[in-house]
Parts: structure tokens; C-alpha cells; sequence
């Protein structure tokens, strides 16, 4: 993540998703830049680069679940955030098969509450980055790119 003209600096931001891959590291970018991040976190995975860099020491740590549309909404008022990274979702391609309706209410109701959550605080949020996944495109041999035909078979 580069700063070009010092964007970041001090500015209010929030990611849902902090101990995943893509959070850690978008954290990591963040921090690198100056952004005052905070994150919505409801488990305390301490194998995550979130837990293992330190970074969680430098964060603002809001406890709460994405299908909770109170937590989501405490969350972003409480950061005050500008910015709002949601990376958060049940990623597991076999927990979803084995539980539903969990990873329905994760990853739909979830992103529901987080869109919802920013439109009524538009005030404060100017911008929402939202994170899917490469399995929209189906199995491939090469990279996928944004016009890629959707082929999900999951």
C-alpha cells in the first residue's frame, strides 16, 4: 500500500477481517502510512499475523460479531472511520458446505450490516472497501481479473 501525498496519515480507518490474511496485511499497509486503525474483532486468534507482527498493540480493538448489526454500527462509530475495509467472511469453502446458514449469516448478512452500518453514518464514511474472493471465477490455470465471466461452483 503506498501513501502517495500522505492520504492515510491520521486517518480514521476501520477493517473488519483483522486476522485474516488479506487484514493482517492490509493492516500492516495501513500502519505503515500512519492511519489510526481500529478493527471489529471477535476472536482472538493468536496464530494470525494480526497477533504474531504485534500489530494488534497498535491497533484500537473494538470486540464484536459482523452479524451483529449493533457491534457493526458501535464499530464505525467508535472508530470514526472514513475508510472502511471490510475483509471480514467465513472463507473455508468445507465449513461452508458443513454449516450454511453460519456462513450465511457471516459473510451475507454480515456485508448487509456493514454497508448498512456505513450508509447510515455516511457523514463520517466517504469510502467502503469490500474483499471477495477468486473462487467467483471458478477453477483456472492462470490469474483471474476483474472482467473474468463469474463461475462459482461453491
Amino acid at each position: 500500500m503506498t501513501d502517495r501525498g500522505g492520504y492515510w496519515r491520521d486517518r480514521p480507518v476501520l477493517v473488519t477481517g483483522a486476522t485474516g490474511l488479506v487484514g493482517s496485511h492490509v493492516i500492516s499497509g495501513l500502519l505503515a502510512s500512519d492511519a489510526e486503525v481500529s478493527i471489529l474483532l471477535r476472536d482472538h486468534d493468536r496464530r494470525s499475523e494480526l497477533f504474531q507482527s504485534g500489530n494488534i498493540g497498535r491497533v484500537a480493538v473494538i470486540e464484536g460479531e459482523l452479524e451483529s448489526t449493533a457491534d457493526v454500527e458501535r464499530a464505525i462509530a467508535e472508530s470514526g472511520a472514513s475508510v472502511v475495509f471490510h475483509l471480514g467472511a467465513q472463507t473455508l469453502v468445507g465449513v461452508g458446505l458443513n454449516a450454511p446458514l453460519l456462513t450465511f449469516e457471516s459473510n451475507v448478512r454480515g456485508t448487509y450490516n456493514v454497508l448498512e452500518a456505513c450508509r447510515r453514518q455516511s457523514q463520517t464514511v466517504e469510502r467502503v472497501i469490500v474483499a471477495s474472493s477468486d473462487k467467483a471465477y471458478g477453477q483456472s490455470d492462470h490469474p483471474s481479473a476483474e472482467d473474468d465471466p463469474l463461475r462459482a461452483s461453491s
